[in-house]
């Protein structure tokens, strides 16, 4: 990897920075708890991924919308109806979904190198609450409500060169979803760095499963920062 040939780095956000399967299941297991039923950690996750991937690959809806529609499809799988309260509480859980703990210091570290760029699958506003979170100021924010569009469209990373003020061979994306991520992301020919959060753990978690080869695989963000010369 010849780190001095980038000039942006463009980042997933929920999964890649943000844990958002902890702050996914702690919003599901609020509601739960008070429709009294039980689901497997690993068994939820699975149902959001798939639930999230069939609502988005619709006609577009908010993100707030398709997480309503993903506690729905779920209330449906595992036996409960979910009331407006929840299908509110869910679609706004994404303020409460917490930084992994190396993201802010890992970025602050790359930002003295590169520009970094959101490419994210979110609402614009939602994603203010993350920006407070991690106290890191980003160059571009690209969102789904933006471009009208969900990765893993290869419009999104389409949109992403067109708009990042540099040629593709410069920009490196970084993600945690081969399926939303690294796979159209090589599509439209960009570079790519795999965080593979998810390391050791059973199941494919809150993403569907899918066939992609980075350029580089890392466990987290700090190791990133590492290599990219950063950080000691």
């Amino acid at each position: 990897m010849n780190w001095d040939r980038f000039e942006c780095l463009s980042f997933d956000c929920y999964g890649t920075l943000i844990d958002w399967e902890k702050g996914i299941l702690a919003a599901l297991y609020s509601i739960l708890e008070a429709h009294r039923v039980s689901a497997e950690e690993n068994a939820l996750l699975e149902l959001f991924a798939k639930a999230e991937s069939e609502i988005e690959a619709g006609p577009f809806r908010s993100y707030r919308d398709v997480l309503k529609g993903v506690l729905i499809s779920i209330g449906k799988e595992i036996g409960f109806e979910p009331s407006m309260d929840d299908l509110k509480h869910f679609s706004l859980s994404v303020k409460d979904w917490p930084a992994f703990p190396d993201t802010a210091g890992a970025l602050r570290a790359l930002r003295t190198k590169y520009q970094l760029i959101i490419l994210s699958n979110i609402d614009d506003d939602l994603f203010r609450y993350c920006e407070r979170i991690l106290k890191v100021k980003f160059d571009h924010l690209f969102t789904a409500q933006k471009i009208g569009f969900y990765k893993p469209s290869t419009r999104n990373f389409e949109s992403l060169i067109q708009k990042a003020g540099v040629p593709a061979y410069k920009i490196l994306h970084v993600a945690q979803s081969l399926f939303h991520d690294i796979a159209p992301a090589r599509k439209a020919g960009l570079s790519t760095v795999w965080v593979n959060r998810r390391q050791g753990k059973d199941g494919f978690g809150a993403t569907l499963p899918a066939a992609a080869e980075p350029d580089l695989t890392v466990p987290d963000l700090r190791t990133l920062a590492v290599l990219a010369g950063t950080l000691e």
